[in-house]
């Protein structure tokens, strides 16, 4: 049984930082590229960054420069550093593992409230 567990979200000040750890278990992690995915109030949910088998990353647009996304593969782990938060980055932030071919799987998400 696939199972993502986030955790690290919290209540912070605007200008604060967070790290948000996802442990996954009862699958091959270095097969999977590993997404970290927010959905504000109201909103759809988005892709913040992604990190790929080979290591490669992508950010969106606004958060680059001030999250970092990493994987330690023999931790079964990935990693979201986030830095000089801002109020529009509040939201439940979720964990994604991504196949190349099959099914995705979800973690249950981990509140991240950014005040202003």
């Amino acid at each position: 049984q696939v199972q993502l567990v986030e955790s690290g979200g919290a209540l912070v000040q605007a200008g604060g930082s967070l790290r948000l750890s996802c442990a996954a278990s009862g699958l091959t992690f270095s097969r999977y590229h590993m997404g970290w995915y927010r959905q504000a109030p109201g909103k759809q949910r988005e892709l913040v960054a992604r990190i790929r088998t080979s290591g490669s990353t992508y950010y969106a647009d606004s958060v680059k420069g001030r999250f970092t996304i990493s994987r330690d593969n023999a931790k079964n782990t990935v990693i979201l550093q986030m830095l000089s938060l801002k109020s529009e980055d509040t939201g439940v932030y979720y964990c994604r593992a991504e196949p190349n071919y099959g099914s995705s799987y979800w973690g249950q998400g981990t509140q991240v409230t950014v005040a202003s």
